[in-house]
């Protein structure tokens, strides 16, 4: 009898985060390159343009990362040696390190153990005289109670600087997050809701604060390359377009155009592919809610999350993790605590109790747009099995 050949199918890993774009994004990069004008310039204050405008902020500035958005807005707003940085410890690293660059001291709050955000109650215990920004984040896209920190910095003369690196889109008591903190901070990196590969938006409505960003991400010079070429006007060289002048200590932190054009694109789609993340959220919800070993997450009635990161709780968290990886699903943990690391760890203190417990709970889960139903089926079963695992008490 002779053996049948039978090919083996091939089961690909599923990611967390995947990039979502196609011919739209490939032909507006190729129109840039043909245009001849690959960085800042023309594309990029187009993109600043649709995107103050979607975000009802009077001002944006491009940039590329969220990481120089931080940077500069804490530098813009007088963040200097000894100045003390509100911010939750439950974040990525370049929080603290933005102000660690300047010679301030990051401090840590804890959370609200519900949207896993900045905990008002904590913030207002933790301002001393040294206090000069308080810098919430949007975790997962959920926006923080922006109006209960507002009213904390207002009373203790602070200012606000929102991480809304995972929450383009989202909305806070029906405005979209971008124009209620003094500045509002957004992440392009490639898997975030919003991606042009990478890069990042500072929006303000302080006309002031927006001129000195965008001389700082270009070396402090006053007049960017493309502005050299469409505007000539000096008082001593008044009919030489070559002319500039250094005003700043500034930085090389601007946007390109090729990013801007993917971002014009991708800002176009952003409403609904978050709304497919709701879809995969809200179903995701439905199908866990009857494991009593996990806890979900919650969005509160005031808020409409970006749904970048789906995270369950678990006191599983590492065993599931290595069990979804023998089943090609990727998981992680958003995030190891920054006191955490060992660059901070002799640097800082962190009293955030909530957070210390939390975190080692914390997983996410496979969450993009074009996640089929059949393959977050695969993540939801698998998690089946787990609790059956549990159960038979074969998991400990």
């Amino acid at each position: 009898m002779k053996a049948r050949n039978k090919k083996r199918q091939t089961i690909e890993t599923l990611p967390i985060f995947k990039p979502v774009m196609d011919d739209q994004e490939i032909e507006a990069v190729s129109g840039v390159v043909k245009s001849g004008w690959i960085g800042l310039g023309p594309k990029t204050a187009e993109f600043e343009t649709l995107f103050a405008r979607y975000v009802g902020a009077k001002q944006a500035v491009g940039l590329n990362s969220a990481t120089a958005a931080l940077h500069l807005s804490l530098i813009v707003l007088g963040v200097d040696q000894g100045d003390e940085v509100l911010m939750p410890a439950l974040t990525f690293v370049s929080a603290a390190h933005v102000a660690m660059w300047l010679g301030a001291k990051p401090v840590f709050v804890d959370i609200d153990e519900e949207t896993l955000c900045i905990d008002p109650a904590d913030l207002a215990r933790k301002i001393t005289k040294k206090s000069k920004v308080i810098m919430p984040v949007d975790y997962g896209g959920h926006p923080a109670d922006l109006d209960a920190i507002l009213a904390i910095a207002k009373n203790h003369n602070l200012k606000v600087v929102e991480d809304a690196s995972h929450a383009a889109g989202a909305t806070y008591k029906g405005r979209v997050i971008g124009s209620i903190a003094d500045l509002t901070c957004f992440s392009f990196h490639a898997v975030k809701n919003l991606a042009t590969g990478d890069g990042g938006m500072v929006t303000t409505n302080d006309k002031k604060l927006a001129e000195i960003i965008r001389r700082l991400r270009w070396l402090g010079i006053d007049k960017d390359t493309w502005k050299r070429e469409t505007v000539i006007k000096n008082k001593s060289y008044r009919n030489y377009g070559w002319f500039y002048d250094v005003s700043d200590l500034g930085y090389k932190y601007h946007m390109n155009d090729i990013m801007a054009a993917i971002g014009v694109i991708q800002l176009k789609k952003l409403a609904q592919n978050n709304l497919k993340r709701r879809w995969l959220y809200d179903r995701y919800n439905r199908e866990l809610k009857k494991f009593s070993w996990l806890i979900l997450p919650k969005v509160k009635e005031w808020a409409e999350s970006a749904y970048h990161l789906y995270v369950i709780r678990t006191a599983y968290r590492d065993k599931l993790n290595l069990f979804l990886k023998r089943k090609k699903i990727a998981s992680g943990v958003h995030y190891v605590p920054i006191h955490h690391f060992s660059f901070y760890r002799n640097k800082v203190t962190a009293n955030v109790p909530k957070t210390e417990k939390i975190w080692k709970t914390l997983l996410t889960l496979p969450l993009y747009p074009t996640l089929s139903f059949a393959d977050q089926d695969r993540v939801i079963d698998s998690l089946e099995e787990f609790g059956r695992l549990i159960t038979k008490k074969k998991i400990k």
